[in-house]
Order: C-alpha cells, then structure tokens, then sequence
C-alpha cells in the first residue's frame, strides 16, 4: 500500500507528464488514498486532463476535482457566443442527434439537457462541447431512454465484462427492469469506468448504477 506522500508524488508525476500540463500550477492533496486536485487553469481541456491522469495513477480510490478554470482576456467570451458555438459543434457531429438536445450556458458553464437513446451519443454530445474556447465546464445531463426494447439479460453484461481487458472476477451484475447495477470490488478507476462504460452497452438500458469500490490492495 502507498502512502499519502508516495501517491501524491505519483499523481504529481503523472499531471507534470501531460504535454497540456506542464506548466499548471495543480495542488494534489491526499488523504487514505482520496485525492484531492486544486488549483487554476485557462481551459477546460487542462481541468479534465488533470482529472485523468490523477485518476489512472494506482492507488487512487476517490477523486475530489476542485480546480478551477480562468480565463486571460483574450480567451473570454460571452454565454451567447459560447451557446451559438455548441450548437454549431453538436451539429457537426454525425453521431449526435442535436434535433434533441437543449444547450444552456451560464457563465461559461454549458448545460447538455434532452432524452437520447444510448449512452455513447450522450458521451459524444459532451466530448463535442467540452474542446470549445470560453467553456468553463460541462454539465451533462442528458438521460437515456432507449428505443430498444429486448429484456435486459444479466448473462450478456457479465459476458461482455468477461470478455474485456480488466478482471471481472469480483464483479456483480444485477438487473432490474431497464437499469443495470455494478457492485463489488475492482483495482483501479479505470477499470471502475470501463465496466461502467461496458455496462452502458447493453441493449434497453436506461440506467447504470456503478457502485463498483476501488481497491488498489485486494489485487495483491
């Protein structure tokens, strides 16, 4: 098990290795491996960057993103310009249904609202706006409401969980009507996310719940 000061270093090291990064000045604090990121950069891209890389370093268990973004003048822009500009990316991309979503800025801040039926369209929808100058940060709230029908099957999800890259071994799959439910103990956030990510897959679903505890040590 890493201690507090040996985690924060590797977490350090790895927001200092992104090129983006380089000269962020990012505050890392950890506790019982709870990672806490702070500090101020110019754009949005760099805060979730930041948010990656802490997030791929072992040992992490929980991620407390408190960093903010701020812009120099000359990147400023106003809510109308940046509503106008997502709009414009949502209807570029051929993989996101725009007709359906509703954007809403507030002080750089963009709002993702509407019903889209899968999940990879709603992580598109984001990743179309979250490149834009002037966006503060993205709050997607998108839901899901699938317009396949079929009866979930649990055997599919642990199938699919199965045949992936990360070790399903401790990994339990519940479904109740339209929503899937991940717990158990897996040891590392990356592969917390892609079960979630595979998860999301699943024909007819509407919901993911990813109760999924990240334990470095039980690997070992």
């Amino acid at each position: 098990m890493k201690t507090n000061s040996e985690l924060q270093k590797d977490v350090q090291d790895a927001i200092k290795w992104e090129p983006l990064l380089h000269s962020a000045e990012i505050g890392v604090i950890v506790k019982d491996g709870v990672v806490t990121l702070t500090g101020t950069v110019d754009s949005y891209i760099k805060k979730t960057e930041a948010e990656d890389a802490a997030k791929r370093v072992a040992g992490v268990k929980a991620l407390v993103e408190d960093i903010e973004v701020k812009f120099p003048n000359s990147l400023s822009k106003t809510d109308a310009d940046v509503a106008n500009d997502a709009l414009a990316a949502l209807k570029a991309d051929w993989s996101v249904p725009d007709e359906k979503i509703v954007v809403k800025v507030e002080d750089g801040w963009i709002t993702l609202e509407g019903e889209l039926p899968w999940n990879y369209q709603k992580e598109a929808a984001k990743r179309a706006v979250k490149y834009l100058k002037g966006v503060k940060g993205v709050i997607n709230n998108i839901k899901i409401k699938s317009e396949v029908h079929d009866k979930i099957e649990q055997k599919a999800v642990k199938n699919a969980l199965r045949r992936s890259s990360i070790d399903d071994s401790d990994i339990d799959v519940s479904v109740s009507g339209t929503t899937v439910t991940l717990t158990g103990v897996v040891n590392s956030w990356y592969a917390k996310e892609e079960a979630g990510r595979i998860a999301w897959k699943t024909p007819g679903i509407w919901h993911v719940k990813n109760e999924l505890a990240v334990d470095y040590e039980y690997a070992f």
